[in-house]
Parts: C-alpha cells; structure tokens; sequence
C-alpha cells in the first residue's frame, strides 16, 4: 500500500466516529496502532482497512469495556462481550428510564445557533474541567474555561497554574465557523443545572458572552488572555515511565487515604498507593512500561485528575519525579489532565 492510500488521522476520527485524542490514546495503548508514522512531522496515518477495527474498539469502549477486554475481544475471545453485558444490566435499566424522562422534556428552539450540543454531556465536560479553576485576584484567567471550536469538535480548558485540563468533546451538530472564546467559570457552573436537563442545547456567541437556548442562561465572557497550553504540553520532556490502570481501583485508593499527602510507587507490575512511612498501601495492578518510580502528591491535586478521568481505565505518563504527570484517560471524547508532584525525599 502506498502513502497516499493512507489516511490522515483527521479523515479516520470522521470515518470511525473517534476523536483525534482517542486514537492517539488508543495507539499509545498498543491497541491500535497507526498503520504509519512520519518520522520527521509526528503526523499519524491509517490503513481503510483498520476502519472496522476502530469501530469495534469505539462500540466496545461505549459500553465501558476495558482496554485489557478490548483488547482480548479484538484477538478473538468474545465471551468478555456477554460477560461484561451482564453486569451492565441494572445500568441499562436506569439508563432507559432516565432517557424516558428526557424524551418527555425535551423542547428544542428553532432558529440560528452557533452549534448544538448534548446538554448532560456538555454539563459533565465542564464539572470536569472547572476542578482545573481557581480564585486569583491578580490573575482572573485562571477562573475561566477557554472554549475552542473547530470542526465539529469543541475543547475545554482550565487551569490553577498547579493543575491543567483539557477535555474534547463530539458536538451534536457540525458548525462551520472556527471561535475559541474564555468563558466565566462561575457562570458556567450556575449554568450546569438548567443546561443538564436538556437533551439539546443550543450554543450561540455574542459580544459579552455565550447564551444557551432553551436552557435560558448567559455565561460572560473573560477579556484575558489564556495562556498557550499547547506549547506547554508539548515542551514536557519525553515519557520515562507509563502506566494504565483501572480509574475505579486508583481513585477507591487515594480516597482510602486520610493523609494530606500520599505516594505513588511505580513497579514492574503494579503501582503501590501509601500514605508518606505508613506500612499500610493499596497494590493496584497494572501495564507498565519504563523505569520504577517513586513519586508523591497532595491527595487534593491528584485526586480530582482521576476522579474526572473518562471511561474505565487511566494512562499516567511520567517525565521525572519533578515534572507534571500527564493523566489520560478516553471515551466520548478525551481528557488530557496534568498534576504536578511534590518532592518525595521530603518524606524520607
């Protein structure tokens, strides 16, 4: 097959229904890997032929499945499909009937809007977001969330200058123009309950902020500049160590622990979660690649990157024990979250 009957990554996130963060989430799992890659751009190519692979671990991924799972689905073994089923059955009971109620509200406007999104997908986009947002008087961008829209993808971001966030997400309807706008997060929190309980919302921005529609509420618009967070994830070093590890076992673990702080050891297999000298710990299993390592957190900087990640399972890549950890995680869009440790040694 030659290059040019590869497809771009952009072309293949529109033929599976994935985003762009998912499939680089899911090659940097090893589950599916780009057919190509240009040494001297970066830029990821893929096969026609891995379209219906990526469909299948899409479908799957939609039903929580983990990657382990997927991954074993994918070899062959489709018994984890009715296994998983099963123990989703409660969830899909109250599933429909929460979709029952939604079909019974639902009242869309006509008109021109900006774009249209998923009211109760949109709202917990934001919640997770805003555990990135602070309070500073002398730097009132950092209780804002900076929207972008391209495409038919919108992106959210925050950050508290110890914690950054980033999180995409599918809009309902495609738009045609290109805006990014900083969004007050205050209002955007005050915003979430009227917003949650439509089925779709209608986005529209003016010049003093953004309205929804039929949710009746108006979020202002910040004036400050956002900073270029980009340029900062890409100027972390290169990953030393990477871990995926259930979200559930992880978060359950850190919510265990009634220190201020906690570490975080990376082994071969597993990653042990202890309160700084304690002799008691959690072991989580998990797929590590790289070097051991030994890292701390404060138990309100971690915490809240895992308990927003998406779907079952998180990827922790680390640069060192004095750089931010980029936690992952990826389903109906992806979350990029990155929490900066504290020294170690200090507990020794």
């Amino acid at each position: 097959m030659t290059t040019s009957e590869l497809m771009t990554i952009g072309a293949f996130a529109r033929a599976t229904g994935l985003t762009p963060g998912s499939l680089r989430f899911y090659a940097d799992s090893s589950l599916l890997p780009p057919a190509w890659v240009d040494e001297s751009t970066g830029y990821r190519y893929y096969a026609p032929e891995q379209v219906e692979q990526a469909v299948t671990i899409r479908r799957l991924r939609e039903i929580d499945m983990p990657l382990d799972k997927v991954s074993r689905v994918l070899a062959g073994d489709t018994t984890h499909i009715d296994e998983h089923v099963n123990t989703l059955v409660d969830d899909a009971h109250r599933a429909r009937q929460a979709a029952a109620h939604i079909r019974a509200a639902l009242h869309i406007e006509k008109g021109t809007t900006m774009m249209t999104l998923n009211g109760p997908v949109f709202a917990n986009a934001v919640e997770q977001i805003l555990t990135a947002t602070a309070h500073d008087p002398d730097h009132p961008v950092l209780a804002g969330v900076y929207l972008e829209a391209q495409d038919d993808i919108l992106t959210l971001t925050a950050t508290d200058r110890f914690r950054l966030s980033t999180r995409t997400m599918q809009v309902a309807q495609e738009f045609s123009s290109t805006w990014s706008a900083l969004i007050d997060g205050d209002d955007l929190r005050s915003a979430l309950t009227a917003v949650r309980q439509q089925h779709r919302v209608n986005l529209s921005i003016g010049p003093s902020g953004v309205d929804f529609q039929p949710a009746d509420r108006h979020c202002r618009t910040l004036q400050e500049e956002f900073p270029d967070y980009r340029s900062m994830l890409n100027s972390l070093p290169a990953v030393s160590t990477r871990v995926v590890l259930s979200k559930t076992a992880l978060q359950k673990s850190i919510e265990n622990q009634e220190n201020k702080y906690l570490t975080v050891a990376v082994g071969e297999d597993r990653v042990r979660v202890s309160a700084p000298g304690s002799t008691v710990h959690s072991d989580i299993e998990a797929t590590i690649t790289g070097a051991p390592v030994d890292l701390a957190f404060e138990v309100t900087t971690l915490y809240p990157a895992v308990a927003s990640a998406l779907g079952p399972d998180v990827m922790i890549d680390i640069s060192g024990t004095d750089m931010p950890v980029v936690v992952r995680s990826a389903d109906n869009g992806d979350l990029t979250t990155l929490a900066m440790p504290v020294d170690a040694k200090a507990f020794r």
